[in-house]
C-alpha cells in the first residue's frame, strides 16, 4: 500500500496591504513605493534573492534617452543611490550606437536592494511560489503561496501582479497575449561576466578597427559623424562600452568558422573598476517559451556552453581581454518575452518610435525597438530625434480584474511596443506607479478596492512629488 505525505502540510493564512509577485525591476520598486506610502506591502519571490535583472550585471538601459537626459527618476534612482554609497555605481554611459545606459556593480546591487527593502519595511518572502488565487468574479482576495512552510494564503485588497508572466491577472480572469502572432518567442539568454579586462586596448582596437563595431544607429546618436570620430569619441568616453556586430567580419567569420554560435552581437558593458570586470551579453537559445518550464530549464547546459564559447573568443580575439578570466553568471536564465496583459490602454510601436508624449503618462520609456530573433537576426529602431515616449495608465490596468495592477514586462502593448519597454528603466518606472497606486487607494478611505476608479492626475501629482519624471524632456 503507498501512503502520499506532503513535505509540508501546514496551511495557513496571513494578511496584508498589498501583496506583490515578482521581485524584479517592477516588483522592487512597486513594493517600495506602497511601503513608503505607508501600506503593510508582502513580497512574493520565487528565487533566491529579490532583484531580478538588476542584480544580472546587465546595464540599466531605458532610464536615460539617447540624448543623454535622464527619463528615470524616483524609487529607481533611490536605488541607484544606494548603490552608489555601497560603492557599486558607475553611472550613465554612452553606447555609441543607440542608447545611453546606466552601468553598475550587480554584486552590490544585491546588498542595495535588501537594505533598501528591509528599510522601508517591506515582509519579503524567498522561495516562494505562487500557486493561485482566490477571486470573486473581477476581485481577488488572496495570493495562494506555497514554500517549505506549506501552503498560505495571503489575503489583502490590492494586488500587483510583477511576476513577468502575468500569473496574478490570467488566474483572476484577465486575458493575456502571448509573444508574437504566431506564437513567436524572442531568445533566452544568459548574462555572463569576466574580470582583468584592459580598458585601454580594447579601444585602440575600436578606433583602429571600427568595422567589428555598432556605431552610430541612430542620427541622435551619429550626429553627421564617421565611424572613425565616432570610436574616437568612444574612446575619450574612457569606459570598456563596445558592441561588437554579428554581421562585422570579426564576429561573422567566427561564426563562420565554427568558433561562436550565431548571434546578432556581443555587447560589453562595465560592472567593476576595481575588478577590470564587464558584463557580456551575447549568448541565445531561440523558440523557448518562457512559461514552459522544462524548455527553459534545458536551455541552461546550451546558454552555459555559449558563455564558455564567448569568453574564449574574447581572450583570443578582442584586444584587452588576453589576460581575462570568466568571473560570474547571472543567477537565472534571462527571459525577454512571454504574456503580455490585455489593458484598459495599450501602447503601441508607433507610440514608441513617435516619442508620443501623453497627459496619462505614469512612466517614460526610450528604448529603441528591440527584438532579439534566433541566430543572428535582430530588429533594432529608435525613437525619434533621439527622445522618450509616456506608458500611459490605463496600460497597467487589465480589463476585467479590479483589484489588480500589472507592472514589468507584462503591460498592455503591442510587441513592437513591449519590445522597447520591456527594459530596466521603464519597468523600474512602472513598478513606483503600481506601488504609488496602491497606497493611493488605501488611503483614500473610499472602501473600494479598484485600480481604475483612481483619477489618473492624482497619481501623476504624487509621483511627481516624489521624484519620478513624466514631463520636461525630449
Amino acid at each position: 500500500m503507498q501512503t502520499f505525505e506532503d513535505f509540508a502540510a501546514t496551511r495557513q493564512a496571513m494578511d496584508s496591504d498589498v501583496v506583490v509577485l515578482g521581485a524584479g525591476a517592477a516588483g522592487v520598486t512597486a513594493a517600495l513605493a506602497a511601503a513608503r506610502g505607508g501600506a503593510r506591502v508582502t513580497l512574493v519571490e520565487a528565487g533566491a534573492l529579490p532583484g531580478g535583472e538588476l542584480v544580472s550585471g546587465m546595464a540599466i538601459d531605458g532610464a536615460l534617452n539617447a540624448r543623454g537626459e535622464w527619463i528615470l527618476g524616483g524609487t529607481g534612482r533611490e536605488l541607484l543611490a544606494e548603490c552608489e554609497r555601497l560603492g557599486g555605481y558607475i553611472g550613465p554611459l554612452n553606447d555609441w550606437r543607440l542608447i545611453w545606459y546606466v552601468c553598475l556593480d550587480p554584486e552590490v546591487m544585491k546588498l542595495a536592494v535588501a537594505r533598501c527593502l528591509a528599510r522601508a519595511g517591506v515582509q519579503l518572502l524567498l522561495h516562494t511560489t505562487a500557486t493561485g488565487v482566490v477571486r470573486d468574479g473581477d476581485t481577488v482576495h488572496a495570493l495562494q503561496v506555497r514554500n517549505k512552510e506549506g501552503l498560505t494564503e495571503i489575503r489583502a485588497p490590492l494586488f500587483i501582479d510583477c511576476s513577468g508572466d502575468a500569473d496574478i491577472v490570467r488566474a483572476a480572469g484577465g486575458q493575456a497575449l502571448h509573444g508574437g502572432s504566431q506564437g513567436e518567442m524572442q531568445p533566452v539568454s544568459m548574462m555572463f561576466r569576466m574580470a582583468g579586462v584592459r580598458t585601454a586596448p580594447l579601444l585602440e582596437f575600436l578606433h583602429a578597427h571600427p568595422e567589428h563595431f555598432a556605431l552610430g544607429e541612430s542620427e541622435a546618436i551619429r550626429q553627421g559623424r564617421t565611424d572613425q570620430a565616432l570610436a574616437r569619441a568612444a574612446q575619450a568616453q574612457g569606459e570598456p562600452t563596445v558592441f561588437l556586430k554579428g554581421d562585422g567580419p570579426l564576429v561573422a567569420g567566427a561564426i563562420e568558422r565554427g568558433e561562436l554560435y550565431p548571434t546578432a552581437l556581443i555587447m560589453v558593458q562595465p560592472t567593476s573598476r576595481q575588478r577590470g570586470e564587464v558584463c557580456l551579453n551575447s549568448t541565445r537559445v531561440g523558440g523557448i517559451d518562457g512559461t514552459r518550464t522544462q524548455a527553459l530549464s534545458a536551455t541552461l547546459a546550451t546558454l552555459s556552453d555559449q558563455v564558455w564559447q564567448c569568453s574564449t573568443f574574447m581572450q583570443r580575439h578582442v584586444p584587452g581581454f588576453e589576460q581575462a578570466g570568466f568571473s560570474g553568471i547571472a543567477t537565472r536564465v534571462g527571459v525577454r518575452e512571454t504574456r503580455r496583459i490585455v489593458g484598459h490602454d495599450s501602447l503601441s510601436e508607433d507610440d514608441v518610435l513617435s516619442a508620443r508624449k501623453r497627459g496619462d503618462g505614469i512612466a517614460k520609456g526610450s528604448h529603441h525597438v528591440d527584438i532579439h530573433q534566433s541566430g543572428t537576426g535582430q530588429i533594432r529602431i529608435p525613437v525619434r530625434d533621439g527622445g522618450s515616449y509616456d506608458i500611459p495608465w490605463g496600460c497597467l490596468l487589465p480589463q476585467g480584474v479590479r483589484n489588480v495592477v500589472a507592472a514589468g514586462r507584462i503591460f498592455s502593448s503591442d510587441r513592437g511596443a513591449n519590445g522597447s519597454a520591456r527594459v530596466m528603466g521603464p519597468c523600474l518606472a512602472m513598478g513606483q506607479a503600481a506601488g504609488t497606486a496602491a497606497a493611493l487607494l488605501l488611503d483614500s478611505g473610499a472602501g473600494v478596492a479598484d485600480f481604475a476608479t483612481l483619477p489618473v492626475q492624482a497619481l501623476r501629482s504624487r509621483l511627481q512629488a516624489d521624484g519620478a519624471i513624466l514631463d520636461g524632456t525630449h
